[in-house]
């Protein structure tokens, strides 16, 4: 029975790797994260110990993402280890282990060795929480700015192709000498080279992985 529901653990977590990872959702598991630190910091705050304040979580959890979330499941069952006795501690390290998520790892380095030398766990809680909100805005003003710079690289592309097709509707004539001697063709030719290297260089500066 423990080994089917730690596979299936394994499972949800995987799947919740994929989702942040593979399909570029880190910023909805960051969040969710964040929102669960936060909730635990203010039950522990409110005089709960930090055991007890899993189950009001959870309860938050619920609220903010539905039942059937994949963080919801996942304190659900930390509650639910808890009740066989299983060290908090040790629940965190597992659930940083198998999701393979950078930040809930980092999370549950440092609370299982704030829980051993008997750290102050709310401050340590707070600390983590306050790190993933100043993380999440940082990322957000570095993934606006980039969509700027995108579009205005777009912008600086097209605006060759838009001149020349400008040029050839409004004077037919005008290009006509680079196209019919050698050195005219030779010059478009390099243009053309210059232009494709351009728009590789552009996307490859912009083209950054927050």
């Amino acid at each position: 029975m423990g080994v089917a529901s730690y596979a299936s653990r394994s499972c949800v977590l995987s799947e919740m790797a994929e989702k942040s990872y593979g399909q570029g959702k880190t910023e909805e598991s960051e969040l969710s994260v964040k929102d669960a630190l936060t909730s635990l910091s203010v039950a522990v705050q409110a005089g709960y110990s930090v055991e007890s304040a899993v189950k009001t979580c959870v309860r938050d959890l619920e609220r903010l993402y539905g039942k059937g979330t994949d963080i919801v499941e996942e304190f659900r069952y930390i509650e639910s280890q808890q009740h066989i006795s299983v060290p908090l501690e040790e629940l965190f390290l597992d659930l940083g282990e198998r999701s393979q998520i950078e930040d809930i790892e980092n999370f549950a380095s440092v609370f299982y060795t704030a829980k051993r030398t008997g750290g102050d766990m709310n401050r340590v809680i707070q600390k983590v929480s306050r790190m993933l909100g100043d993380k999440i805005d940082v990322k957000k003003e570095i993934e606006a700015t980039l969509a700027a710079k995108k579009s205005e690289q777009m912008i600086m592309s097209l605006m060759p192709v838009g001149i020349i097709l400008y040029l050839q509707m409004t004077s037919p004539g005008f290009l006509s000498v680079l196209y019919g001697n050698p050195f005219g063709i030779a010059a478009m030719s390099i243009c053309l080279v210059i232009y494709a290297a351009a728009y590789w260089l552009g996307r490859r500066i912009v083209d950054i992985e927050v």
